[in-house]
């Protein structure tokens, strides 16, 4: 499970302080999907980078499977498995290699680890090119090692950031199904998307950030009666026209 508090978050620019998160609160719970939804540079990363120990709050606080994500850093990091957009593979090395690395980097013994790898490989579809140097590999193709490398060590927690971005729509079909999988298993899956219709698809609560703000959060049936849509789309949009954000669009 992972519980987010009252969280605050502010950056300093050239113009001064900007506020990025205003008093965000919400609750991912086992065998679930939690979608963050809202576009770009509503505050989605710096809430999960918050989360997986990356950034502090200015105020509240971040748990992930009952452990204080400030003062419990390294083991929470140990149960999380966190995809973001800024994981830029590059090099050399092999996914195979990159992924033996990680392993290690996680204590992970040797068998385990390739145990892993051949499962990771088989499921995401890798093994035509799991020894191919990364360079010459596909967009596609780095993005799912990414995901691989991220789970590696098999983590209860499984935070994703725009997990799709950059996929074809076999590729995007993969990684849903994966993510739909690790959910049955009971694991605890946090989804960060501006794609309305990925998370229709995927996500069993929702919580739609505006500005740094969580402006609407709760299971996603129940806030489709609620708004009386089939939608997330216009529930969004609904939200986004009562902030002002609208106005000029």
């Amino acid at each position: 499970m992972v519980k987010v508090s009252g969280l605050y978050k502010s950056f300093k620019t050239k113009k001064g302080k900007q506020d990025v998160l205003k008093n965000v609160d919400f609750t991912a719970y086992p065998g679930e999907i939690y979608g963050l939804l809202g576009p770009n540079g509503a505050g989605k990363t710096t809430t999960l980078r918050t989360i997986v120990t990356l950034l502090k709050p200015d105020k509240g606080y971040t748990e992930v499977m009952g452990l204080n994500s400030q003062k419990d850093s390294r083991k929470v990091r140990d149960s999380v498995g966190f995809l973001t957009g800024d994981m830029k593979l590059s090099g050399n090395l092999s996914p195979r290699m990159l992924l033996k690395f990680f392993g290690q980097l996680n204590h992970i013994e040797n068998n385990i680890i390739e145990q892993r790898i051949t499962e990771l490989s088989n499921y995401l579809d890798m093994n035509t090119f799991l020894d191919k140097p990364i360079e010459k590999c596909s967009t596609g193709m780095k993005q799912k090692a990414s995901i691989a490398v991220s789970l590696i060590h098999d983590p209860d927690v499984i935070i994703f950031d725009e997990p799709t971005n950059g996929l074809d729509i076999l590729a995007s079909k993969i990684v849903i199904d994966f993510l739909f999988d690790y959910k049955k298993k009971g694991k605890t899956v946090i989804l960060s998307t501006h794609i309305m219709s990925e998370a229709e698809k995927l996500c069993d609560r929702v919580g739609i950030l505006l500005n740094g703000e969580l402006v609407e959060n709760g299971v996603k049936e129940e806030l489709l009666k609620k708004y009386n849509t089939q939608n997330l789309e216009d529930i969004f949009f609904d939200l986004a026209k009562g902030k002002g954000l609208l106005e000029n669009a």
